[in-house]
């Protein structure tokens, strides 16, 4: 049973809330959590926790949306395309362009490892947020990175293909690696240096892009 709750600021309390949110979701999944477990949790009774979201899919959410507004990733890609788009990198600035764009994906997938098991979770739930989060994190960071491509391919750089399927693909390719080592267990038996790893994907994905 709750405890009475503490007086404490409200963003502290709310922040308080997300983050025992964020540990219970990520292990347990939105149908195998429920809000009086995360009250519970938090010390607080649930009316407490609807006062500050209105419902359970408001929370997971609210849960998700703060984890993505934390990090960097699209501010990182947006500043790589930009230095870049204009100029005209060689094969090697290439593979330095996008070995430190997987390198970035790596290392925040490492951070926020809870937020993919959420995202799977709603996934594999049927969750409506699973194409909430799709648009509005997804799309828009494959497109900043198709834009990219697309600059590249018009001058000359790249073969003529389809932009935003070369985008998912590196970027499904990277994360699939992250997959792989820490959701799976592949990083117990074969070990891989982030950067060194970043590095190759990015030369094997070129390899297939690059124009003759």
């Amino acid at each position: 049973m709750a405890q009475h709750a503490k007086r404490v600021p409200a963003a502290e309390r709310r922040k308080q809330i997300l983050k025992i949110a964020q540990k219970l979701f990520s292990r347990w999944g939105f149908r195998g959590t429920t809000t009086r477990q995360i009250a519970d949790r938090a010390g607080v009774n649930e009316a407490i926790l609807f006062r500050y979201f209105k419902s359970k899919e408001d929370l997971y959410w609210s849960v998700i949306d703060d984890m993505c507004r934390a990090s960097p990733g699209r501010h990182e890609l947006e500043s790589i395309a930009a230095a870049r788009a204009d100029g005209a990198p060689s094969s090697a600035d290439e593979e330095r362009i996008f070995a430190s764009i997987a390198e970035g994906i790596l290392r925040r997938s490492k951070k926020d490892h809870g937020l993919g098991r959420l995202l799977f979770y709603s996934a594999l739930e049927r969750h409506s947020l699973s194409s909430r989060f799709f648009k509005t994190y997804v799309a828009s960071y494959c497109e900043v990175l198709a834009a990219y491509i697309r600059s590249r391919i018009a001058a000359g750089a790249f073969r003529q293909l389809d932009a935003l399927l070369a985008a998912r693909a590196f970027v499904s390719m990277v994360y699939y690696h992250h997959i792989m080592q820490e959701l799976f267990g592949a990083a117990k038996y074969q070990k891989f240096d982030d950067a060194a790893a970043a590095a190759e994907l990015a030369r094997i994905w070129l390899r297939g892009i690059v124009s003759a």
